[in-house]
């Protein structure tokens, strides 16, 4: 019998997509802010992709490195780590010219009183690297967040859609994506502002938190009735990929699932799984935090992970205790306060 750890790892692998368009990229892969949520999986799944289609080729990953041992874990992967403080501008320039570049460093959690941090991170950094950068492409994590409330009805924001961020964070988020925007036309830099929400694991994300939520029957906030949601590794793989879609002014795609998903429905999904009945407070509102992926599923395709497999994966996982992260994604939050 397939173990739910056999399972999870068959979800991970890289796609014959994705070893051809690695294969057709010049230069090596540099990720900056590879220690955060998706960093050292992308990595990962970059060198797989390398490895497998018998590419030379490195993937190189820069981070403060604060969790314990993950520099270590990375390099016994074949990835080249640089230990950094971003912020410092002598380490920044000593990193290596990359051709590719994927950036995911910036801030969310703590913006609440620590404002001027997160502004230095998500508005400021952003200029110092794309100076640095000028000759690469840049794929630039950026969220969904940079748009306001759509109708739940309305199939989501689109990159039509002119932004308007709620509060300091999704403020912030914007101004790197303005700042990266003016680099792209200033140098001719070729960039794709990547906008996210929300990557899903077994070990964190909404689907994760609500599948905890309703095993450990804590009230469900109904506030933010409706997500979208994708598979971590399904995002890793339009991320990596989206290096051959970088243009100068800057591209803008959105990145998520096809579909708006019901939070009631989802925790009454997991109900099932664990037989128990969720807990629910307030109600689900008219308007809803959501994107419309339509441009970056006709670019790659469909997610490859789909919304019931990523149900029965996690919901598995955590039925049987297994490791989960503490980094909540804060998706019910409805006026910005991070």
């Amino acid at each position: 019998m397939t173990s739910i750890h056999q399972l999870y790892q068959q979800l991970l692998q890289p796609s014959i997509d994705l070893i051809s368009d690695i294969s057709k990229l010049d230069g090596d892969i540099l990720i900056i802010g590879v220690g955060g949520k998706m960093g050292p999986a992308m990595a990962k799944l970059a060198k797989q992709a390398i490895d497998v289609g018998g590419l030379n080729k490195k993937v190189i990953g820069v981070s403060r490195f604060s969790e314990q041992g993950l520099a270590e874990e990375l390099n016994k992967s074949g990835i080249q780590t640089y230990k950094v403080d971003l912020l410092n501008d002598d380490e920044l320039q000593s990193l290596p010219d990359i051709d590719n570049v994927l950036y995911l460093a910036g801030t969310k959690f703590g913006t609440k009183g620590n404002e001027s941090f997160t502004w230095a991170m998500n508005a400021y950094l952003p200029g110092r690297v794309a100076e640095k950068y000028k000759s690469s492409r840049i794929v630039v994590f950026s969220t969904g967040n940079v748009y306001s409330f759509t109708a739940v009805d309305s199939g989501g924001a689109t990159e039509d859609c002119l932004p308007e961020p709620i509060g300091e964070y999704a403020q912030s988020c914007l101004g790197r994506e303005r700042v990266f925007q003016f680099f792209s036309l200033k140098n001719k830099t070729p960039m794709l502002v990547f906008r996210l929400n929300y990557a899903n694991d077994v070990t964190y994300g909404v689907l994760a938190e609500i599948a905890l939520s309703v095993k450990q029957k804590k009230p469900i906030d109904l506030s933010m009735g409706h997500v979208n949601v994708i598979w971590q590794s399904d995002a890793n793989e339009i991320a990596i990929r989206s290096l051959h879609h970088c243009e100068a002014p800057a591209n803008i795609l959105n990145v998520t699932g096809p579909e708006t998903v019901s939070v009631r429905w989802l925790a009454e999904e997991f109900g099932k799984l664990f037989e128990c009945k969720p807990v629910f407070v307030n109600e689900e509102q008219p308007t809803a935090l959501l994107s419309n992926a339509a441009k970056a599923n006709r670019i790659f395709g469909k997610p490859t992970v789909s919304l019931q497999t990523m149900i029965e994966v996690i919901g598995e996982w955590i039925n049987q205790g297994c490791k989960t992260l503490n980094k909540p994604t804060h998706f019910q939050e409805r006026k910005g306060e991070f």
